[in-house]
């Protein structure tokens, strides 16, 4: 009697940690907005099947024109081991840590993205940067995209695929944080005054070893 009173026990407690699970993965893919206040970060969990993201992944890795990324720190050219790629509607260009870059006409894949985002999101998109992390030796420092060529309080789509990676949250003023991890084929949006009052950045990490392809469509002001 004792053993079946164990386990009852044991499978009432694995069901109420597999529905507590269930409730989570809801919570991660609603629309709820993650930041406390001053901004607006909705988190779409994975968009894409698997088959999806891996398809996406390997076209993306293998056609996109990558080139290690240039910025002007302290009046010194920095060349990064992250590469990155610039594409948009028309060859406009886009100016972004003091240097000046000009966009490729987006490719058939990069619009059946862009479309798929827009009908997500709700929002409308003109351009879309990618950047392309070898390993978690690769990362991205806090900072905010608030580039004068930007939209003012537009909607920044942030799109992954590959290595699942940690990204974070910091309040410029109060110092809070928010992070999540960023799934294979998930979707995270930004906007109203994110950029503003939030910085945002990609930690380092030892423990991935993988690439992460990641792309962020967005709004560029064209002169």
């Amino acid at each position: 009697m004792v053993n079946c009173y164990w386990i009852f026990g044991i499978c009432h407690l694995l069901f109420v940690i597999c529905l507590n699970m269930e409730l989570f993965k809801f919570e991660m893919n609603s629309e709820r907005n993650l930041l406390p206040r001053d901004g607006i970060v909705n988190y779409f969990g994975r968009v894409f099947s698997e088959e999806e993201a891996n398809h996406f992944y390997n076209i993306l890795l293998n056609t996109i024109a990558w080139k290690n990324d240039e910025a002007i720190i302290f009046g010194k050219k920095i060349v990064t081991k992250r590469k990155v790629a610039w594409y948009g509607e028309s060859e406009f260009e886009y100016t972004y840590s003091k240097v000046t870059k000009k966009a490729h006409v987006l490719t058939p894949e990069l619009l059946q993205l862009k479309q798929k985002i827009e009908a997500k999101s709700g929002e409308t998109f003109n351009s879309c940067l990618l950047n392309l992390y070898h390993s978690g030796d690769e990362g991205m420092g806090w900072h905010s995209d608030a580039e004068k060529d930007l939209k003012k309080n537009g909607a920044i789509a942030s799109v992954s695929f590959g290595a699942e990676r940690k990204f974070a949250f910091k309040h410029k003023e109060t110092k809070e944080t928010v992070s999540l991890n960023l799934e294979h084929g998930s979707l995270l949006v930004m906007k109203g005054a994110t950029q503003t009052h939030w910085l945002h950045r990609l930690p380092p990490t030892n423990k991935i070893h993988t690439p992460r392809i990641n792309l962020t469509f967005r709004t560029i002001n064209k002169s």
